[in-house]
């Protein structure tokens, strides 16, 4: 049984059955993603100054 699987196991980690990687390609960045990228830049900057005014209470 143990032969089996690692027949199984070999025979589908072959290159054989893999498919060739095609790189991405970077897109440029939209005006509405920079907006979204901004509101969660500000956001993080709330949250962690309110987590420092938390901090700094005790």
């Amino acid at each position: 049984m143990r032969v089996l699987c690692a027949f199984i196991a070999i025979a589908l980690a072959t290159s054989a059955s893999a498919e060739g990687f095609d790189r991405p390609i970077p897109q440029a960045q939209s005006a509405t993603a920079e907006f979204w990228y901004a509101v969660a830049c500000v956001g993080l900057i709330a949250a962690m100054v309110l987590v420092q005014r938390l901090v700094a209470r005790r």
